[in-house]
């Protein structure tokens, strides 16, 4: 589902920037978008071949802020990710040579690729915008954001990313196959379309700033924390769920609806702005009892819409 066209001018020019080379479904366009604006960072999750790098890239090419492209696999090492201290000989001290990490947009694709030692290199960048190495910390550009692809768990070559890990993403999107129009504009108007590498930045650093603390502003009435609370709640009781949302997880719905209600152009919330962000926001932070590793997206999706339809919405 996509949001209304009243966002402000900066965000409705990423939309136009992303759409003219992603020709796939436009909710993905604004669901990254709308981690963008609540500082948070996002997995999408699909089969090769739907599009995930050109959605990531096209955002970051068309912000005026640095970027670097992680291509995971088994062989990287997490010094590969975050940097590694280099002793010059000359000057007789050790210097830090930064990894690719340090920049505003990070993708990281494939992470599921990557051994569970090289995927922890991301915990403290994605958690606290900074990376430690040799004792000394390092500070994160701003605004910092990592988006992560992965091939479904079912695919040969892939390593689960651990609990800890996915609760790090604010969402867990998926792209989809598109629908016969959009891929028909794919078959047809591909060879035309203007290529990924001549995108042109269309906003800053400082606007996407700008705008992320509009969102940190937006208003959440009282009954839409209840709400929110109430969701949370109904998650821990189940008895579908092996692991219910926790403290952190219900704030990350928060964030993620009041960065919608921005994608919308309003300062204040309602309750669509919270239902709509369910099942991406939530998803991947709750288990299914019972579930394989491979069935849990979509078992952990329809408990928690089956959820959704017992807690009462706010009027």
């Amino acid at each position: 589902m996509t949001t209304a066209t009243h966002a402000a001018p900066p965000i409705q020019r990423l939309r136009d920037s992303i759409g003219s080379v992603f020709l796939g479904h436009p909710g993905a366009i604004d669901r990254l978008l709308a981690c963008l604006l609540a500082r948070g960072h996002c997995l999408i999750e699909d089969v090769p071949g739907v599009g995930k790098t050109v959605l990531a890239s096209a955002l970051a090419r068309s912000i005026d802020a640095s970027f670097a492209r992680i291509q995971l696999t088994p062989d990287l090492l997490p010094s590969d990710i975050t940097g590694v201290s280099v002793y010059r000989r000359e000057e007789q001290r050790f210097e830090f040579v930064r990894g690719p990490i340090f920049a505003s947009i990070v993708l990281a694709d494939e992470i599921n690729r990557a051994t569970p030692r090289t995927q922890s290199a991301l915990l403290e960048a994605m958690s606290e915008a900074s990376v430690s190495v040799d004792g000394q910390t390092h500070a994160l550009p701003a605004p910092f954001m990592l988006v992560a692809t992965q091939n479904p768990l079912t695919f040969q070559g892939t390593y689960a990313l651990p609990e800890n890990q996915l609760d790090r993403f604010l969402m867990r999107i998926s792209v989809g196959y598109p629908s016969p129009e959009d891929e028909a504009r794919v078959l047809e108007l591909r060879p035309g379309a203007r290529p990924l590498h001549e995108l042109r930045a269309v906003t800053t650093a400082q606007e996407i700033i700008a705008i992320q603390d509009r969102a940190d502003a937006v208003r959440v009435d009282r009954k839409l924390v209840d709400y929110v609370i109430a969701i949370a709640g109904a998650t821990r009781r189940s008895d579908a769920l092996e692991l219910g949302l926790s403290p952190r997880g219900a704030l990350a719905l928060s964030q993620a609806a009041k960065a919608w209600a921005v994608l919308a152009g309003r300062d204040y919330c309602i309750p669509e702005d919270v239902l709509s962000n369910v099942v991406p926001v939530c998803a991947h932070r709750v288990l299914a009892r019972g579930a394989s590793v491979g069935d849990q997206a979509a078992n952990t999706a329809a408990i928690l819409d089956a959820i959704l339809r017992q807690v009462p919405s706010p009027a």
